[in-house]
């Protein structure tokens, strides 16, 4: 569930990414939205997919999901507002691997109250695309 937000694809080029990685929106998660690129690692991946909750990019989330854990829509609510990212720790999910793991909090707020979701998340190349398994919250 995440608020309504104006597409990666329509944001200046020049604006901070919204994974917090203080690189531009265009050079970073912008990329993988627009389909300019893929993601070579899983915490690409897992930066790239919180952006597409904040920009509530229903495609993304969706093509980035296992085929085999992939729900049918993403829901997104319209009171809840995005605030960052922070990536806690990643294990493996590099190019090379096969497999990896990223555990990371995302800040936001519903209705002016602060929530913390806190994940770790799983993840799987197939076919030199990496996929959002599942996660655990913690």
């Amino acid at each position: 569930m995440v608020s309504k937000s104006t597409p990666a694809e329509s944001q200046p080029k020049e604006a901070p990414c919204a994974c917090g990685s203080k690189a531009k929106s265009h050079d970073c998660c912008g990329r993988f939205l627009s389909g300019e690129a893929i993601p070579q690692t899983a915490e690409q991946l897992m930066r790239s997919r919180y952006c597409a909750f904040v920009h509530c990019n229903e495609a993304y989330l969706l093509s980035t999901w296992h085929p085999e854990k992939r729900p049918s829509r993403v829901s997104f609510d319209d009171k809840q507002r995005w605030l960052g990212l922070s990536i806690r720790s990643s294990d493996s999910g590099g190019p090379d691997d096969s497999k990896g793991v990223v555990e990371f909090v995302a800040r936001y707020k519903v209705d002016g109250k602060g929530y913390r979701l806190h994940e770790v998340s799983q993840f799987e190349k197939v076919e030199n695309r990496w996929y959002y398994l599942h996660g655990e919250h913690l």
